[in-house]
């Protein structure tokens, strides 16, 4: 599992948009990340509306977002055209990208264990290294406080904090 200031191992995964994301060709560009764990359920459903309303912030800066979970490409597309999504959505059917930022949870559904993402979010510099993670998050506000963690670390950067 990777950790704040470590350097990501490059990945190239499936996306919307018939697009496959390779984290290397995205140097120069901070990338977010923000893993869920299903398309079309409640919690998922404010989580991906609020990245999309706040997207033009992540862009004004300069951040590429990606939402990420197990769910196919074919369910994805479906999701982001139900919801205006204005960024890609990357399809981790086989877990690989989810054991890479350790986000797989064992949790009790209806009294049966199950694997699950845990909402996590992860920033990542133009060089590729781990700049921030949110885990394990609440699906309300965290947007906000994701947006007020990097204009914060903007303002320090800058003197204007």
């Amino acid at each position: 599992m990777v950790q704040e200031g470590q350097v990501i191992p490059d990945f190239i995964v499936p996306a919307t948009s018939h697009k496959n994301i390779q984290l290397r060709a995205l140097r120069g560009y901070r990338v977010l990340l923000y893993f869920y764990p299903k398309d079309n359920t409640p919690g998922c459903t404010i989580e991906n509306q609020d990245f999309a309303a706040n997207y033009p912030r992540f862009k004004a800066k300069n951040i590429l977002v990606f939402g990420v979970s197990r769910d196919t490409l074919e369910t994805h597309e479906a999701f982001k055209e139900q919801q205006s999504l204005p960024f890609e959505l990357i399809s981790d059917h086989d877990g690989k990208l989810c054991d890479l930022f350790g986000v797989l949870r064992e949790k009790e559904l209806f009294g049966t264990q199950i694997l699950s993402v845990s909402r996590s979010t992860f920033l990542i510099n133009d060089q590729g290294t781990l700049e921030k993670a949110w885990r394990d998050i609440e699906v309300r506000e965290h947007v906000h406080k994701v947006i007020a963690v990097i204009e914060a670390e903007e303002g320090k950067r800058t003197g204007t904090n």
